[in-house]
């Protein structure tokens, strides 16, 4: 019989605490329904997101490099994303890259030139 009235006790102070607390928060969440238009852009976005994307044939077109980027990947006409690639094999083999901060590149003779006379990029 005791815990009944303690468990009617506990209902009753659960409710009284839920209608003041949702009192305040519904007022906010209104004015703010009110203030926020809909956003039919973001099921656009959905849709593209979902759609597989094509690669820029600007990145495929094959190009000569220059005589100082020819000294380190080769002369033959290849693409940037080739070019790209050659270039971090060129750092990878050559331990280029700085140990502490692996962010940076340590620039030997053919990498400074590359780079525009800089030691570190």
């Amino acid at each position: 019989m005791a815990t009944a009235k303690k468990a009617a006790k506990k209902s009753a102070a659960k409710k009284s605490a839920k209608k003041t607390a949702a009192k305040k928060p519904a007022a906010k969440k209104s004015a703010a329904k009110k203030a926020a238009p809909k956003k039919p852009a973001a099921k656009k976005a959905a849709k593209k997101s979902a759609s597989k994307r094509k690669p820029n044939a600007a990145f495929m077109k094959a190009m000569t490099p220059s005589a100082v980027l020819a000294n380190v990947i080769g002369s033959s006409p290849m693409p940037r994303t080739e070019v790209t690639k050659k270039i971090w094999d060129y750092i990878k083999k050559n331990k280029l890259q700085d140990s502490i901060n692996r962010r940076l590149i340590n620039a030997d003779e053919k990498l400074r030139a590359v780079f525009g006379g800089k030691g570190k990029v």
